[in-house]
């Protein structure tokens, strides 16, 4: 029969009829009229699935599922007074298989292998996170921490930041330049711990940033009503403080200050 339909002297008329006796032994006897109804059709079918998966990278037999699925649903519904049957069965079935198309690629694309937790979207993983932590850990200190976050990312003038905290301008600025050393240590030294381990940090680290954060705010804060300035006031000791010996970053929650004594209020070295 399909032979026969595919014939170029078969007439419409012949085709519309042999089709109507299709689709109603496919109502009315179900299963196996069906499948009949697809052999005949398979040709159309085909070449449907083949035109809409042609350009299409993935797995395409959902497209080829779905084309199917849109020729079977539409032998319940076609109207069978109408001529030229299996033209607006094809036409159901591509509608349904470039439906598939869409979906598949208005689809989001998966990223990785297997099901994997992921970060959330800001503000987690926000640069205050990270010198919290630092201070946290001892790299720099809580006041080194509002310094660098006010003049790099909060937009304050480098300037206004030294007068705030009542120090010269070249003070601040070699303050923040070794604060900043230490940070970028510290955080070249947890990169390559990370990447020795050979996988991503674990989970409760960004759990506890959430509490290192507030317990890094709190020190700060405590740290701007005690002092005023960025630098304790008791003298110290070391290379670049006129011979005196340096605390270490981790002892005092601010930076070192050097004052002088033969011009008072203006420091010397930082």
């Amino acid at each position: 029969m399909r032979k026969r339909l595919l014939r170029r002297g078969c007439s419409q008329k012949l085709r519309d009829e042999v089709w109507a006796h299709l689709v109603l032994r496919a109502r009315t006897d179900g299963a196996t009229w069906t499948v009949g109804c697809v052999g005949v059709a398979l040709p159309a079918l085909i070449a449907t699935a083949s035109t809409l998966s042609a350009k299409f990278a993935d797995d395409p037999s959902d497209i080829h599922a779905a084309v199917l699925a849109g020729f079977v649903a539409e032998l319940a519904v076609v109207d069978l007074r109408k001529p030229r049957i299996m033209l607006r069965l094809r036409w159901a079935a591509y509608r349904a298989g470039h439906a598939a198309v869409r979906e598949a690629l208005d689809a989001p694309v998966p990223s990785g292998h297997g099901f994997r937790s992921t970060l959330p979207p800001p503000p987690w993983g926000h640069p205050d996170f990270v010198l919290a932590r630092a201070v946290a850990e001892g790299a720099i200190t809580a006041v080194e921490a509002g310094l660098i976050g006010s003049t790099r990312l909060e937009g304050v003038a480098l300037a206004d930041a030294a007068v705030e905290r009542g120090l010269s301008y070249e003070a601040t600025k070699k303050a923040r330049q070794r604060a900043e050393l230490r940070l970028v240590a510290y955080l070249r030294d947890d990169a390559s711990t990370v990447a020795d381990n050979g996988s991503d940090p674990d989970i409760a680290d960004y759990v506890a940033d959430s509490v290192v954060i507030t317990d890094a705010a709190e020190k700060s804060a405590s740290a701007v009503k005690v002092h005023s300035g960025v630098s304790p006031r008791r003298r110290i000791r070391g290379v670049q403080c006129c011979g005196r010996k340096a605390a270490p970053a981790h002892a005092s929650s601010e930076l070192p200050q050097c004052t002088s004594d033969s011009t008072p209020g203006v420091s010397r070295c930082a």
